[in-house]
């Protein structure tokens, strides 16, 4: 059957019913209760640092989409603005504040912009280039967002397992609702980027290029970063599902940017950054 086309108005109708329908979690409306904290601590700990850390990254991300996209569309726009950014800054410091609960550091989120971004952003303001970086900028935010809707469902039945159920409900629950929203708006926009023929095949073949060397985990652009993310799929227990959790993630892309390789069920760019963060996790001492 063939996929719906995806207008601007739909995914204007869209964000403005995330908006609406998904304000930020109320601050007020959580309760840190913690049944056993040396026990979560001890499954999750490491979970709920790395989440918290890139939550709170947000407030780079803004500035890299400043810094790639100066001529933002509107829909891009009201979505970073209005819907994505409160809501995963609120995300940030409700985890924080329950890593500090459970004895742990604060988050040190990382918020300096790369060189290699301001080079990309340079290059960017020629219209084609613009094509190309917007069409990137879905594709990751769609893998990332997967990455968070895997993660956070997983981690909520995890929670419930073990009898902490105000930190189930009141934290993990509600903010596991606004992820698939957000998901839905990146798919959407590059949907509509291939649908429209906006991109040239030389665009798109240099974006499966560009999207080949660039890709990494949400969250891990260093080494070091990369061994947290193994350490995270391990916690949630996805660490012998590697194949088919790749293939969840690198999903919108593979239907996008790879459906003239016929059976190609994940691109191999993914499966590999996955594998390697997992090798680096457990060669830690």
């Amino acid at each position: 059957m063939p996929r719906a086309i995806v207008t601007p108005r739909k995914i204007n109708e869209h964000v403005h019913r995330l908006g609406e329908e998904h304000p930020p979690v109320p601050f007020e409306s959580v309760d840190f209760t913690v049944e056993d904290p040396r026990a979560l601590r001890a499954r999750y700990g490491e979970v709920f640092e790395y989440l918290s850390r890139v939550e709170l990254e947000v407030e780079r991300n803004v500035l890299e989409l400043l810094v790639l996209m100066p001529d933002v569309t509107e829909n891009d726009r009201l979505f970073y603005a209005d819907v994505w950014h409160p809501q995963e800054l609120r995300h940030g410091h409700i985890l924080d504040r329950l890593q500090q609960d459970l004895g742990m550091e604060p988050a040190r989120p990382h918020l300096r912009v790369s060189p290699a971004m301001r080079v990309l952003g340079a290059l960017a303001h020629l219209s084609p280039v613009q094509d190309v970086v917007r069409m990137l900028y879905y594709l990751t935010g769609a893998a990332t967002e997967r990455q968070a809707v895997l993660a956070y469902n997983i981690l909520n039945r995890g929670l419930l397992e073990m009898g902490e159920d105000a930190v189930a409900h009141t934290i993990v629950t509600p903010i596991k609702r606004q992820e698939p929203g957000h998901f839905a708006f990146y798919r959407m926009s590059a949907t509509s980027l291939v649908q429209h023929g906006v991109l040239r095949p030389w665009q798109l073949f240099l974006t499966r290029l560009l999207r080949k060397h660039s890709f990494s985990p949400v969250g891990a652009n260093t080494t070091e970063q990369m061994g947290d993310y193994g350490g995270v799929v391990t916690a949630l227990g996805l660490a012998d599902e590697a194949e088919a959790y790749a293939a969840e993630v690198g999903r919108v892309e593979s239907q996008l940017l790879w459906a003239h390789k016929e059976g190609m069920a994940v691109p191999p760019y993914v499966l590999e950054a996955l594998r390697e963060s997992l090798r680096l996790y457990r060669e830690r001492p």
